[in-house]
């Protein structure tokens, strides 16, 4: 594999990562489902659930039924550290998430802090994420934004 290819795949593997970030705090579900995810996708969403190869649909629907009534939500991610192999990448990123809720009684956001272990393949229509685990390190505000 040339340098330049090199250069160009990891671009496009943080490109896909970012839309992922940029498209669920834009709720913008059909994009997920159409330029992020693979089919099936090694899904971790690190609050205890169980770790399982889930369909993407299942998982953006979760992700919809989970944030659609927020007033607005915001990942910041970054420290991207792109593993490539190939068509396969293993990718580490670091992210905070602030959800905002603005008429909960107890604070109007909570924020998570955490980093992720991210896979994405090479497809024929580009670079799609396999692989999803979330690694939380720190709930702050009004967790339950009630």
């Amino acid at each position: 594999m040339s340098e330049i290819s090199t250069v160009a795949d990891r671009l496009a593997i943080i490109d896909v990562v970012t839309r992922m970030f940029v498209y669920t705090d834009q709720k913008r579900w059909d994009d997920l489902l159409s330029e992020v995810f693979t089919g099936k996708v090694d899904f971790d969403g690190g609050f205890g659930g169980p770790v399982a190869v889930r369909p993407m649909a299942d998982i953006v629907g979760d992700w919809r039924a989970g944030l659609d009534d927020l007033d607005g939500v915001h990942h910041q991610a970054g420290n991207y550290l792109v593993d490539l192999q190939g068509d396969h990448a293993e990718i580490h990123a670091d992210a905070i998430a602030v959800h905002v809720k603005n008429d909960a009684a107890n604070g109007k956001t909570r924020t998570f802090v955490g980093s992720y272990t991210i896979g994405a393949e090479r497809t024929d229509v580009g670079w799609r994420v396999d692989k999803f685990h979330y690694h939380l390190k720190v709930i702050d505000g009004n967790a339950d934004l009630i």
